[in-house]
């Protein structure tokens, strides 16, 4: 299979190849992304080195398969090596005497995983850098991992030997529509953009997620037989998701569960509250890793006095809340079942929404402001009597605010009745009246067919419907 997007990771990777240096690429993000498949086929497995760490192993396991790899990639004068130093100096003698065209690629897969506690790894893999690779020309690490927040604290934050020595670093992030509807098409699963926004809304842009999608089943029957039947691949995801990522994941998993009861956000104390975990340094470090591995955003409501919000934003998680925990039936056509539900219609609202936050991008070129400076957030009323909140609030440098109001339809147009009408008027009254901003007001329709146009569509500045979220 060919690759779908990533243009600018597999630019970066040919560059690091032709470079006239040696090159260290940090690539990482979050579990089942596509970070090995990215690397495998942009070097189409023409590796001088590779090996893959495995979960849960211990030292002298690890060390055995790496040594095995040894192996079976030439080195001659084959030995065991029981540490980590002695056995990089045997890497370093399989590499001087091979012969290759171009750089010379090594390929260390899931190296947290290879870090074992007290394994010595680290320092052995400085020394490899610093002392043999860095001083060559022809030398390619290349360094892998899902658990983000070791990815950035051990090797691009390191304060030891490897402090500033990592020459590239590429986070690997989830399909957008637009990729996710190539994919498909790759692999001949036909879903209208509708179809594909909602499979985005319940798995996002994760590409071994996608395919598992089997083109002879709709959609629905899809989700159905993935999560929900006996035989399910991603019935028991979610726990293997977090154990793989987080060394005791059970406090992470708390604070998710947390954010899963407020849909848009809370500050640092009420996810400890809710949580019941200390609203300390370790709740800080919980909440940096997640949001490392992009299962949550940090940011600022429009008035920035309240602090930072954390939200949950991983689609595979918000549904596994929504729908998977607490089912209480054994029904193979759960999915299928709950498709007109008012918990369906609840979660696919703040899903769209979650949908649009990740390509704000495609929603400022649709407006024509791609080249303007933009800050983006939410904002609630002060005056809990009005309810009035807004999702997402364009600040503009040009001195205009959009107010975005997103709405999920499968139903065609938008119809904007009175009694909505008045509901977004007095959004905007509220909006301006205690923001006291002196910008131009703008109200944007973020929808799925766009709105019908009536005596009330006026009130509208711009709208943006969901063929414009899968534009490049």
């Amino acid at each position: 299979m060919k690759i779908i997007g990533r243009y600018k990771e597999t630019e970066i990777l040919n560059d690091c190849f032709e470079s006239n240096q040696s090159e260290f690429v940090a690539v990482y993000g979050r579990r089942r992304v596509g970070k090995t498949f990215l690397v495998r086929k942009t070097f189409e497995n023409n590796f001088a080195f590779y090996f893959t760490g495995s979960a849960n192993l211990s030292l002298k396991d690890q060390l055995h398969n790496f040594n095995i790899s040894l192996n079976k990639f030439g080195l001659e004068s084959y030995s065991y090596k029981s540490n980590w130093a002695d056995t990089f100096e045997q890497l370093i003698h399989l590499l001087e005497n091979k012969q290759c065209s171009g750089k010379k690629v090594i390929f260390l897969d899931e190296i947290p995983w290879i870090d074992t506690p007290r394994s010595g790894f680290l320092p052995a893999l400085e020394y490899f850098w610093n002392s043999w690779a860095s001083a060559r020309s022809d030398i390619l690490l290349i360094v892998c991992g899902s658990a983000t927040s070791w990815m950035i604290n051990h090797l691009i934050k390191n304060r030891g030997g490897l402090y500033n020595r990592v020459t590239k670093r590429m986070i690997i992030e989830p399909f957008t529509l637009k990729e996710c509807e190539l994919y498909f098409r790759e692999n001949n699963v036909e879903m209208s953009r509708y179809q594909i926004a909602e499979a985005y809304m319940i798995l996002g842009g994760i590409p071994f997620y996608l395919s598992l999608f089997d083109k002879k089943m709709s959609l629905a029957q899809n989700v159905d037989y993935l999560f929900f039947s006996s035989n399910g691949i991603l019935k028991d995801e979610f726990f293997n998701l977090y154990a793989s990522l987080f060394k005791n994941s059970e406090n992470h998993i708390r604070v998710v569960e947390a954010l899963s009861k407020k849909a848009k956000g809370m500050i640092r104390s009420e996810i400890s509250e809710t949580a019941k975990i200390s609203d300390g340094g370790s709740l800080v470090r919980i909440l940096e890793e997640l949001e490392q591995c992009g299962f949550i955003r940090k940011y600022h409501a429009f008035d920035r006095k309240k602090g930072y919000l954390y939200q949950l934003v991983d689609f595979y998680t918000l549904f596994y809340y929504n729908f998977i925990k607490d089912n209480e039936y054994a029904d193979e056509n759960s999915w299928m079942n709950s498709i007109d539900s008012a918990q369906h219609r609840a979660w696919s609202g703040y899903a769209f929404e979650q949908v649009c936050l990740i390509h704000t991008r495609q929603i400022k070129n649709k407006l024509g402001i791609s080249g303007v400076l933009t800050n983006i957030s939410s904002w609630r009323s002060k005056n809990s009597q009005s309810g009035a909140q807004i999702d997402m609030v364009i600040d503009r440098k040009d001195d205009v605010i959009n107010l975005c109001e997103m709405k999920y339809s499968g139903s065609g147009l938008y119809v904007i009745d009175k009694k909505y009408s008045e509901n977004l008027g007095q959004k905007k009254s509220v909006f301006i009246s205690e923001t006291g901003t002196k910008k131009a007001v703008h109200l944007t329709m973020v929808t799925t067919y766009g709105i019908s146009k009536n005596m009330y569509s006026s009130m509208i500045q711009s709208e943006i419907r969901l063929d414009d979220l899968f534009e490049d």
